[in-house]
């Protein structure tokens, strides 16, 4: 089979991210590769390097661009906006999220067409998402439900998995973290990452637990992450609540590669992710790679790969906001609930122990990305 993917490399976006991790895992498969670099979402990202290791960097770049009028028996987009037109090839996927349990006016608008609903029964191509929150978007927008295919994200165990106690210990104590208990949390700190919430809630687990900290990874590159969580900080907590969580909280803002990603995953004691919309949530698969306890919103796209053997849910609400003229649909989590949880998690070291056991064995036996591009190609045969 030959595979032409149109997507995103070298640029530290989920759609990239997602997009390397899937070329890198075909190219050891009985199938012939070709990319099509497509421009950016945005014009001032530019190209990065490091984001994966050297090898794999080199593997990347390494793929033959196809041929002009060069045809394929499968196009897979991976890039924004949406491009549900036909290919040059026999079979067209478009990979896709809806965050918000829509297609958004704005991408609808970026596509160039009146209606999602009529562009897609008007073409054969198959829409893939990673999370059935995600496929619920698609179909609200009136897209074909046949067409439209769940396939997950994965994650390379190799790099994301729990280290040696020894190792561990070591390293907290490089980081500081001796005798602290550190929630992390990874994203671009938008709204719909409940970052507002999570600050609220830490400001009053601090408050009986003044050992507990709280790492936060952000995305200056792409995002102007440090300015939200500086105005929710400003807007969530008082200057009393401000002056106790400043000194527990440390922000990381600049690009970090996979192996980077991972220390912190393993340096940290909980993941916590009370998230009102997201189309999948990576950072909660890669914590549960590296046996961390997962706390995170109930009803969402979590759903799909966590299970409560290492997982806190925190109830939520399904809601509706209206934004630019749009009814948005999200989860409201409970704020008490997620305190409650946090100082659960803090208070009750046999279940980050028992994470640690039953997190890796769940995601190694089903969401590596071996398993999703055996799941990919199965799509790309049969529908």
């Amino acid at each position: 089979m030959d595979i032409l993917v149109e997507g995103w490399r070298f640029v530290p976006h989920s759609f990239a991210i997602v997009n390397q991790f899937q070329l890198l895992e075909m190219l050891d498969r009985s199938v012939r590769v070709f990319h099509r670099d497509m421009p950016y979402l945005h014009q001032d990202w530019t190209p990065k390097t490091g984001l994966f290791d050297a090898a794999a960097e080199e593997k990347l770049r390494r793929i033959p661009s196809p041929q002009p009028n060069q045809k394929a028996d499968v196009t897979l987009r991976m890039f924004m906006p949406y491009n549900l037109s036909p290919s040059d090839s026999k079979r067209t996927y478009v990979f896709g999220t809806t965050e918000w349990r829509i297609v958004q006016n704005l991408m609808v608008k970026s596509m160039g067409i009146a209606s999602f609903a009529e562009a897609h029964r008007n073409s054969d191509t198959v829409i893939i998402t990673p999370s059935n929150w995600s496929r619920a978007g698609f179909l609200n927008a009136g897209a074909v439900a046949e067409r439209v295919v769940v396939v997950p994200h994965g994650v390379d165990t190799n790099v994301f998995h729990p280290l040696l106690h020894e190792d561990r210990e070591a390293l907290r104590r490089q980081w500081n973290l001796d005798g602290c208990f550190a929630f992390l949390h990874i994203g671009v700190m938008t709204w719909n990452k409940g970052i507002r919430l999570l600050l609220k809630a830490f400001a009053t687990v601090t408050e009986r637990y003044p050992h507990a900290r709280l790492v936060l990874k952000g995305n200056d590159a792409i995002r102007k992450s440090r300015e939200f969580v500086v105005k929710d900080l400003q807007e969530m907590l008082t200057q009393e609540e401000i002056d106790r969580v400043l000194p527990r909280i440390a922000y990381i803002g600049k690009n970090l590669n996979a192996r980077q990603l991972a220390r912190l995953h393993q340096v940290c004691d909980a993941y916590v992710s009370p998230y009102l919309a997201e189309g999948f949530n990576m950072p909660v698969l890669e914590a549960a790679a590296c046996g961390l306890p997962i706390l995170c919103t109930k009803g969402g796209a979590t759903d799909d790969f966590t299970h409560s053997s290492f997982t806190g849910y925190i109830d939520s609400k399904l809601s509706t906001v209206e934004i630019d003229n749009e009814v948005r649909y999200y989860l409201h989590p409970d704020l008490d609930r997620t305190i409650s949880l946090m100082s659960e998690f803090i208070e009750t070291p046999k279940f980050a122990e028992q994470a640690r056991r039953t997190a890796p064995r769940f995601v190694a036996s089903r969401l590596t990305w071996k398993h999703v591009v055996d799941r990919l190609l199965e799509v790309m045969k049969s529908v």
